[in-house]
């Protein structure tokens, strides 16, 4: 793979960026914050005021490259050079000049990894994505050989292919001399964030937060340290990981030939945790459902982990500098707003996304279809990686709108199964749900969600939550917002939806779903 590096900044007309000779306005009071949000699917950037609104942003798609059936990848440099055009267009969009901006934050996705060298900064192979399924027969053989309680017990998760280190022991025996390299130092292995760092800082550090740290199977959430009976275990030499970071902390200084001038990161954290943030779920039994690509809930259980009883991962939540760890519970849904691109890209039933809507609310109800999207597996509380989509109970008379609402449906099902699972693990009832995403701004699934829930679904004002959270621990780092309450203070809710379906329905439709995920369960 040949390193492409990027364009030195330069002002064009295409991005009018004035490299900051002066401090302006961030001598009077430190008014922006850019935050770098890498997606599966995109590339987002924007920039915040100090009142937390969005005053500029701009948005990336990024090729999705599917070798062979279960494998997912992405191109590195195709990410990298993803986040410095977004980067730039977001800060020209915005009307304000590099200088202006105190702080970055990074939100990305998780699980995913890239090995590369270390003094030429050349990526040995594609980015091996989260949802990428290649390792599930060396899970099975770790299971078999009894170490999924010791696994567990030091990292909060299930062993499962989801995440990180079967992908990099992947890369170090099935590339040419990785491992060897690996051994002498002169390969590095990281999370999205950590190539990002590497890559904004000019390859000057190799660092990650605690939260990306913690989705890789390797880190001790008890300490917070990488640990060495995880590393024997998956044979990785440490030489080849990150340094950890608290989330809200100094990290580096971007180079001034990527935006135009000299900038610190301040703030980092996996995309779901930054999310939770942004939510400003800050006391224990919040929480919040991203519906991205995926779903991920995440409820806040303060500065104890709590170890669930039905397959949900107990992570770290975040840690500003100098406290103690705070975690969370999580239920990871592999796929939800990819279920509607499958309508789109997949079946061709809509030419848009947002024509599922459309479709949906032009039946009442799904016809008897139900529609279990396991398209790489089932996550969170079934953990059944041989599990496959399916779809049940058509007939004649089905149509792309019964479909469509089942599709909808599915992910609604999906949430309420893990909720369920939350509310017994921590003993409460949840009240609330607060949710994000792109497909959050769905009222016809929204609805939907409160219907299968029985509860409140608040959607705030600002959706793009996660990027909103990268953005408040990049500010808290710098300085800009002295603590949480006045962050929760100012939180903005949009829309509440309320439940109308009849308990009897909401039940019967339960026992279905229920019904529809036995038969998706163990295809391969």
């Amino acid at each position: 793979m040949v390193n492409k590096g990027i364009t030195p900044f330069v002002e064009t007309k295409q991005v009018r960026i004035i490299p900051e000779k002066g401090f302006s306005k961030r001598d009077n009071g430190m008014p922006y914050i850019l935050t770098l949000d890498q997606g599966t699917s995109s590339s987002r950037c924007f920039v915040f005021d100090e009142t937390g609104s969005i005053v500029g942003s701009a948005q990336q798609e990024i090729k999705q490259i599917y070798p062979h059936p279960g494998w997912v990848e992405h191109d590195p440099e195709e990410i990298w050079q993803s986040i410095v055009n977004t980067g730039r267009k977001a800060i020209e969009k915005a009307g304000i000049r590099a200088g202006d901006i105190s702080s970055v934050g990074i939100a990305n996705q998780r699980e995913s990894i890239v090995v590369w060298d270390r003094k030429t900064g050349v990526p040995l192979h594609n980015v091996i994505v989260w949802q990428d399924r290649r390792t599930a027969a060396t899970v099975a053989r770790l299971k078999n050989e009894g170490y999924e309680t010791l696994i567990r017990e030091k990292t909060g998760l299930l062993p499962d292919a989801y995440f990180s280190a079967t992908k990099i022991m992947w890369m170090l025996d099935n590339i040419t001399g990785a491992r060897e390299r690996a051994k002498r130092g002169e390969l590095a292995a990281g999370t999205i964030d950590s190539w990002l760092l590497y890559k904004l800082s000019g390859g000057k550090c190799h660092v990650t937060d605690v939260t990306n740290a913690s989705r890789t199977l390797l880190l001790n959430i008890h300490t917070g340290t990488w640990d060495e009976d995880l590393l024997k275990i998956f044979d990785i030499p440490s030489s080849l990981l990150p340094e950890i970071k608290a989330s809200s902390v100094f990290f580096a200084d971007c180079e001034r030939t990527v935006f135009g001038k000299s900038i610190p990161v301040s703030g980092v954290a996996g995309d779901q945790h930054a999310a939770l943030f942004g939510q400003m779920c800050i006391k224990p039994g919040m929480v919040k459902n991203t519906y991205g690509t995926g779903c991920f809930l995440l409820m806040n259980t303060g500065a104890s982990p709590v170890r669930s009883q039905h397959k949900l991962l107990t992570t770290l939540a975040w840690q500003f500098e100098g406290l103690p760890l705070s975690y969370a519970l999580e239920g990871s849904i592999f796929i939800a707003g990819a279920a509607i691109q499958w309508l789109r890209d997949g079946l061709g039933i809509i030419k848009e996304v947002s024509e599922v809507n459309t479709l949906a609310t032009s039946v009442p109800d799904s016809g008897g279809v139900y529609f279990v999207p396991a398209f790489v597996g089932l996550g969170a509380p079934h953990w059944d990686s041989g599990a496959r989509g399916a779809l049940l109970g058509i007939t004649r008379g089905t149509t792309a709108a019964h479909i469509s609402r089942a599709t909808l449906e599915g992910i609604a099902f999906q949430v309420a199964d893990v909720l369920r699972a939350m509310e017994a693990d921590a003993g409460v009832r949840i009240k609330e749900l607060r949710v994000d995403g792109g497909a959050a701004k769905s009222d016809v699934l929204m609805q939907i969600q409160s219907d299968i829930l029985g509860i409140p679904i608040l959607r705030p004002h600002i959706t793009e939550t996660t990027s909103l959270g990268a953005a408040y621990l990049a500010g808290m780092g710098v300085g800009m917002w002295k603590d949480v309450d006045f962050l929760s203070e100012h939180r903005k809710v949009e829309k509440v939806f309320e439940p109308s379906m009849p308990e009897n329905q909401r039940q019967e439709m339960i026992a279905n779903w229920n019904k529809a995920v036995e038969c998706a369960k163990g295809w391969v």
